[in-house]
């Protein structure tokens, strides 16, 4: 038995604050290879989750947050804010589920935030079709940052 507590989510989440990326996996699954992923993703205001896709192959994705408040942005195919949920356990709003080939991103309101996340294995990882074209690379700093500023006037908290 794995036990998610208080003391796990507060160690993932320290992670993620001394991570570049402001962000950490904790994964339950034992191979990449498992037919199931589960995982804890602890992230950090200012991560930069770039708008994706699970397409080719094809994955559902299950997300329930445990603790923090988050942004969770769909898009259409040209980029463009079609809807968004703010997720907030203090609030009553837990999680998402989205199909295959949705267009998504996070934007992390709170420190400390930890997703609960469930998605079909075995690992792929995004290919550049997966990737948004119309959103900056990591490594584009000053990009990301006006990019995620966009992005935050589309959401009403």
């Amino acid at each position: 038995m794995k036990l998610i507590d208080q003391a796990l989510l507060d160690k993932t989440a320290g992670q993620a604050r001394n991570n570049q990326r402001l962000r950490m996996n904790h994964n339950f699954h034992t191979s990449l290879d498992a037919p199931l992923h589960r995982l804890l993703n602890a992230m950090e205001p200012g991560s930069y989750i770039r708008p994706h896709r699970h397409l080719n192959p094809d994955r559902e994705e299950s997300c329930i947050l445990l603790r923090g408040k988050v942004a969770v942005l769909l898009f259409d195919e040209e980029g463009n804010v079609t809807g968004h949920a703010i997720l907030s356990p203090s609030d009553g709003v837990y999680g998402i589920d989205l199909e295959a080939g949705i267009w998504h991103s996070v934007i992390v309101l709170e420190p400390g935030s930890v997703i609960y996340e469930a998605k079909e294995g075995p690992y792929a990882p995004l290919t550049k079709e997966n990737m948004a074209p119309w959103s900056p690379e990591p490594e584009e700093s000053e990009k990301v940052k006006e990019y995620m500023e966009r992005l935050m006037k589309h959401i009403t908290i």
